[in-house]
């Protein structure tokens, strides 16, 4: 995996701290569809990651660079700086919180793809106790 980090250097120290990126707004793991299992990440029939500015797609990373917000819009606008495949290339992709689920959209030039959330593998499982009945 690859992990991007921030180079701090303390005035006067010669001191260099590396600090970890902070997730983004999209951070999570999406299924490609409904029996998607979120366990395998970046191959067909899987899901995809999206982690410290960092998508991994099908046999693909993308580097998020040059985030836009788009205006009245729960939406951001990227430059993809994208490798896989033995190709290297640069693409511009929305990402947008969708209205209808816990799930993002994804827009590419002519494409429109929709992920639900995978659960989290770390989540501690609610249990509501209900008081039994009188």
């Amino acid at each position: 995996m690859v992990r991007l980090t921030t180079y701090v250097t303390c005035a006067g120290l010669g001191t260099v701290l590396a600090a970890p990126v902070a997730a983004g707004p999209f951070d999570g793991t999406y299924r490609q569809a409904a029996n998607a299992e979120c366990a395998l990440v970046g191959i067909d029939g899987g899901s995809v990651r999206i982690a410290e500015g960092i998508f991994y797609g099908v046999e693909v990373e993308c580097r998020m660079t040059n985030p836009v917000n788009v205006v009245d819009m729960d939406a951001q606008l990227y430059t993809m700086a994208c490798s896989g495949e033995g190709q290297t290339f640069n693409e511009r992709a929305m990402l947008l919180n969708s209205a209808q689920s816990d799930g993002i959209i994804m827009v590419w030039d002519g494409y429109a793809f929709v992920y639900d959330r995978c659960p989290d593998p770390d989540a501690v499982p609610l249990v509501i106790d209900t008081p039994p009945a009188d």
